[in-house]
């Protein structure tokens, strides 16, 4: 509104299409509208041509998902084995069975998902097991020397 009043425009302009008025009583003026939808597209299973497959991005939807899920399991491992703090940035104590539980459900899904990932998802999860095999081990003995 400061800039009407300058005599500048925005570019764009706001219409208020609300059929109710704060006290629920209808707008004057406003006929009941049938409610837009867009149409639902099916989901697809099928890539599809070969030309339609090179136009879309690299990095599939189901490679996007495959990702969050490694994301999702080696965050969790990593909260269970100390090496993250807590949401208000408290010290979690080392969990090595429920670490060590998550860790080896990474280790099954490379086992049953292997052939059929892309180059760059088997590298996420082979680096992510990497990882993670490594801190658990350095978390052990972190454990082992403070028993001594």
């Amino acid at each position: 509104m400061v800039e009407e009043e300058k005599g500048e425009s925005s570019g764009f302009k706001v219409v208020d299409r609300r059929t109710f008025t704060s006290e629920g009583q209808r707008v004057p003026g406003q006929a009941e509208r049938p409610q837009e939808v867009e149409p639902q597209r099916p989901a697809r299973r099928d890539p599809g041509p070969a030309a339609e497959r090179e136009s879309e991005p690299t990095i599939s939807a189901d490679s996007a998902r495959f990702a969050t899920l490694v994301s999702y399991l080696s965050t969790t491992a990593m909260f269970q084995l100390g090496l993250l703090p807590g949401p208000g940035g408290e010290h979690i104590p080392p969990d090595l069975e429920n670490g060590q539980r998550t860790i080896d459900l990474l280790e099954v899904l490379e086992e049953k998902t292997r052939g059929n990932l892309s180059q760059e998802e088997a590298k996420l999860l082979e680096e992510v097991l990497y990882e993670l095999r490594i801190s658990f081990v350095e978390v052990q003995k972190q454990r082992v020397s403070k028993q001594k």
